[in-house]
């Protein structure tokens, strides 16, 4: 059994098979005076890491924030700056060595035996330097300064507090790294990019690749597999350092045997009942057809669509049954403690009939989104808003947001993007004309990126443009079954604020309900809370089966997200404990969460018959 914390390859849509885990032990310090600038610290060498007298005095396990237990530290008093630092000898080098990271919250600045190689501000996002030019022979050094400004509330961290102490919805921060960091031995021509989009339609692939060191003479090839059989082999010349392909998968006319179950030997689709993947694989070959460099990665066949108020998913009605999954963790926080946990709560969530969830207020490890795409759930992918309007907020919420779909855009498993929740950094709509422009712009930069998913311009309520409406109700069953009985009563009569904001209104958007019932167990704590409280498993399920109820009965409503999966700290509304023990029976659960919905039409599997197998 490895002894390196989250031991497994952390980019599983990107894959090299040459790699190198720097998780594990690493020196570090805190820096609240931020002396550590002035004095060098960045320029620490490898005899002085342990030494007396030396700035990086403790020791932390990485990925874990010095706030989790499973980083050794375990305190939770504010420290803007922090360090890092560790060493390392490099893998056998081809010619170039990458150095990446998966997440450092919230600013980062990275250098090499005193060397700077990168800088990245972003939470959530992934970066990486080419630190070749930087590196010594034998034992290297790697510093990392990370600052994550306390009581900034116009930085995105989502859910993470800006105080010491965790309250009401706001839990404890994290601060650098939480996400793996490793080393990749790479050529100076490689691929640098891959962008992946199902058309099923045409049953084909639409393959964009970037090449880094692009010169005449490189070609690509690419393969596809499915279940073990060779369905593509193709090679074409590039003529640029970003070259755009559509694959056919299917031949028309004389072809050998598809290896493709079904009609006409299309390509097996994806979805919750059936999450077919393909293996790709693309390499990049020089003018003697030599591989420079190799990639691996999967797509799956499926597509989104919205049309006459209702989601499709691979042209079948798709009734979405989600959960509110915020992804934090006793011991890791917004880190898990290992990859079996990420996979745990998708099986955990597929037991009680879920088909899918809403992360929210956070932009997931990339080790999750390859389980839902590998078990078969659906996935609405939410960037982690800030509090505050401001000019920065703006420059910093759309830079990470665009390197958040860049990142899982490949993931079949995520059927929406939502950019915004229930106007966090946009409090002044009514009042304030630029922060409903800047609602517009996050809609339409989102679909700029991304035409194949619908989009929700702001979860919860005050829409502008949006694909779907979303609306967050926490009131009771009675309520719940009137309200949404049609249209216009479910647009009628806000909880909180106006479902659409001032100028905009519904044009047919699919409904759904994507915030309702936090049901809490009685505490004794007087912090813990919930919307609802009742006091045994028993009352749970009544108020839970009759929540849902309610909904399903609706004819109008096309889906739900249940607040929610798990507890957070002080937050006790979910159906699993904060340590994933269920507080009531998982089979009825599923039976309640499954039901039929009242509106529900031939041929509307997804989400309905998905688990009877």
């Amino acid at each position: 059994m490895s002894t390196v914390p989250r031991p497994e390859y952390p980019r599983p849509q990107f894959r090299r098979e040459s790699w190198m885990n720097l998780n594990g032990e690493w020196r570090f310090a805190f820096d609240d005076e931020e002396a550590g600038l002035a004095e060098g610290w960045q320029n620490a060498a490898a005899g002085d890491l342990g030494a007396d007298g030396s700035p990086f005095d403790r020791k932390i396990t990485v990925p874990f924030a010095y706030q989790a237990r499973l980083s050794g530290i375990g305190e939770r008093a504010l420290h803007d700056v922090v360090w890092y630092a560790r060493t390392f000898e490099p893998p056998v080098l081809s010619d170039r060595l990458l150095l990446h990271f998966g997440a450092v919250d919230y600013r980062a600045t990275v250098w090499v035996n005193g060397v700077h190689v990168v800088s990245h501000e972003g939470g959530h996002t992934p970066f990486s330097a080419d630190v070749t030019h930087a590196l010594l022979d034998g034992e290297n050094v790697v510093v990392v300064r990370a600052e994550d400004p306390s009581w900034d509330v116009t930085v995105p961290r989502g859910k993470q507090y800006w105080r010491e102490e965790s309250e009401g919805i706001f839990y404890t921060r994290t601060t650098g790294i939480w996400q793996t960091v490793w080393l990749e031995p790479v050529g100076r021509r490689r691929i640098d990019s891959l962008r992946l989009t199902p058309d099923v339609d045409a049953a084909a692939l639409d393959v964009e690749v970037g090449v880094e060191g692009f010169e005449p003479g490189l070609t690509l090839r690419v393969t596809v597999h499915y279940a073990d059989e060779n369905v593509l082999d193709d090679r074409f010349a590039l003529q640029s350092a970003l070259i755009e392909r559509r694959l056919p998968l299917v031949t028309r006319g004389e072809q050998p045997k598809s290896p493709y179950p079904g009609r006409w030997g299309k390509p097996p689709l994806w979805s919750p009942e059936a999450p077919n993947l393909h293996d790709l694989r693309v390499e990049l070959l020089d003018a003697e057809g030599r591989v420079l460099d190799t990639v691996d990665s999967y797509f799956g066949m499926r597509k989104v669509e919205v049309r006459d108020g209702r989601v499709f998913l691979n042209d079948r009605p798709l009734y979405q049954r989600l959960v509110l999954d915020q992804g934090y963790f006793p011991d890791g926080i917004l880190t898990a403690p290992t990859d079996e946990d990420l996979r745990g709560d998708i099986e955990l969530a597929r037991e009680m009939g879920f088909n899918g969830a809403r992360k929210h207020q956070k932009v997931e490890d990339p080790r999750w989104l390859y389980w839902a795409d590998t078990l078969g759930f659906l996935v609405w992918g939410e960037m982690a808003n800030a509090y505050q309007y401001s000019p920065d907020y703006v420059r910093r919420i759309t830079t990470e947001w665009q390197e958040a779909v860049r990142r899982d855009y490949n993931h079949p498993s995520i059927v929406a993007w939502v950019p915004m929740n229930e106007s966090w950094g946009v409090r002044e709509l009514a009042t304030d004309p630029r922060q409903v422009e800047h609602l517009l712009a996050m809609y339409h930069l989102t679909r700029s990126l991304d035409r194949s998913r619908p989009v929700v311009s702001n979860d919860g309520w005050e829409h502008a443009l949006t694909d779907l409406c979303t609306i967050h109700d926490y009131r009771n069953a009675a309520v719940l079954g009137a309200r949404y009985e049609t249209s216009a009563s479910s647009l009628a009569e806000p909880e909180r604020r106006p479902v659409y904001t001032r100028g905009y209104g519904y044009r047919g958007e699919p409904i759904l309900i994507t915030e309702f019932g936090g049901i809490a167990f009685a505490t004794a704590d007087p912090e813990s809370w919930g919307y609802r409280t009742v006091t045994s498993a028993e009352g749970l399920l009544e108020r839970y089966e009759a929540l849902v109820s309610a909904l399903l009965q609706s004819e109008v409503v096309q889906g739900f997200c249940y607040t929610q999966l798990t507890d957070v700290e002080q937050e006790i509304n979910g159906l699993l404990t904060y340590d994933r023990r269920p507080k009531a029976d998982l089979s009825r659960i599923r039976e309640i969460t499954t039901a039929r919905p009242r509106g529900a039409r031939e041929g509307e599997r997804e989400g309905i018959e998905a688990y009877e197998s």
